[in-house]
C-alpha cells in the first residue's frame, strides 16, 4: 500500500500497522491484506465482490478489522458482506471506509453489510466515513445495514462520517429477537453543500427487547441533514430515539422521528433538539481568551465526542 492508503487507514480505522487478530483490507476495489483465526474465518464470496466473517460458538475478546479505501479517482464499487456470529461470543468488528480523490470524476463505495447475531452474543462494531482530496470529483458513500438479532443478543454500533464526504444516504434495518438490545450512536458532521440522510428502521419483534438510536450532528455552510427513524413496537419491547443537530451558517437540518406501538405493551419514545451554539456558551469561552472561531469549535468537538 502507497502513503496515501495508508493514511486513509489511520483516518477510518485507526491503523498504524497491521493489526492483530482477523483482517481483511481492501484498497482499490481488491483485497490487499487478509488474515484469520482459529476462531474467526473469512470468505471471498463467489458471485459478487464481498467477504463472509464466519465467528465461531464462544469466541470472546478478538476482533476483526475490515477496511476499505479508495485512492483512484472515479472508481465506483458495491461491496457484500455478511458477519454471522455465532451464539455466546463477544467481540469488537471495525470497519470504515476512506476516500482520496484528487480527480474530476466521482468515487464512490457502497457497503452492504448484514449482521446474524447469535444468541446471547454480544457485538461491538465500530465504522467511520472520510473523504479527503484536491480535485473537482465528488466523494459518495452509501452504506447500507441489515440487522438480525437472535435472543439475548447485544449489538452496539457507532457510525461516524467525520468529513470529506459529499453525499451519502446511511441505511439501517434492524430485527430484533426477545431480550436482545441494540444501541445506535451516529456522529455527522457535514460542511460545504454536503447532502447527508440518516434512514433507520427498527422493528422490536421479541418480547423483552430494548432498542436506542442516538444521532448528533453539525450542518454548516449550506449543507444539508435529514435524520429519519422509525420504531416499530411489535411486542413488550421498549424503544428511544433522539436526533440532537447543531446549525451553523446556512445549515439545514431536518429530523423525521416516528414510533408505532403495535402492542399495547410497548414502550417507546422520540426526541429531536436542532438549534444553533447558544450564545452564552460562545461568550464563556471567550471569556477565557478564545476567539469566536476558537470558541465554536471546541463547543461542536465537545459535542460530537
Amino acid at each position: 500500500m502507497d502513503a496515501i492508503q495508508k493514511s486513509l487507514l489511520e483516518q477510518v480505522a485507526d491503523l498504524h500497522e497491521v493489526p492483530e487478530g482477523a483482517y481483511n483490507i481492501r484498497a482499490n476495489g481488491a483485497a490487499v491484506a487478509r488474515n484469520t483465526t482459529a476462531n474467526i474465518d473469512i470468505v471471498p464470496k463467489n458471485d459478487k465482490d464481498g467477504i463472509d466473517i464466519i465467528i465461531k460458538p464462544g469466541t470472546r475478546n478478538e476482533s476483526v478489522h475490515i477496511p476499505v479505501v479508495l485512492s483512484q479517482s472515479g472508481l465506483e464499487e458495491t461491496v457484500y458482506n455478511d458477519f454471522f456470529i455465532g451464539d455466546d461470543c463477544d467481540v469488537t468488528i471495525v470497519a470504515g471506509c476512506g476516500i482520496h480523490n484528487c480527480g474530476v470524476q466521482k468515487s464512490e463505495h457502497s457497503g452492504i453489510h448484514s449482521f446474524h447475531v447469535g444468541k446471547n452474543a454480544k457485538v461491538r462494531y465500530v465504522e467511520r466515513h472520510y473523504g479527503e482530496g484536491d480535485g473537482n470529483g465528488e466523494n459518495v458513500m452509501n452504506p447500507t445495514t441489515v440487522v438480525e438479532m437472535d435472543e439475548g443478543s447485544y449489538l452496539e454500533m457507532e457510525t461516524t462520517q467525520i468529513k470529506g464526504i459529499d453525499s451519502t444516504i446511511r441505511t439501517t434495518r434492524a430485527k430484533l429477537g426477545a431480550n436482545s438490545t441494540l444501541i445506535i450512536k451516529e456522529k455527522v458532521m457535514t460542511h460545504g453543500k454536503q447532502l447527508a440522510k440518516s434512514d433507520f428502521t427498527v422493528e422490536l419483534d421479541g418480547d423483552g427487547c430494548k432498542a436506542n438510536v442516538i444521532s448528533r450532528s453539525v450542518a454548516r455552510d449550506h449543507s444539508k441533514q435529514v435524520f429519519m427513524s422509525r420504531i416499530n413496537g411489535n411486542s413488550r419491547c421498549h424503544g428511544h430515539s433522539e436526533c440532537d443537530a447543531i446549525i451553523m451558517d446556512e445549515g439545514v437540518v431536518a429530523a423525521i422521528p416516528e414510533v408505532t406501538a403495535n402492542c399495547v405493551d410497548a414502550e417507546l419514545i422520540h426526541e429531536a433538539a436542532i438549534g444553533k451554539i447558544a450564545g452564552e456558551q460562545l461568550t464563556k469561552l471567550m471569556t477565557l481568551g478564545l476567539t469566536e472561531k476558537e470558541a465554536e469549535e471546541q463547543i461542536v468537538n465537545g459535542f460530537l465526542k
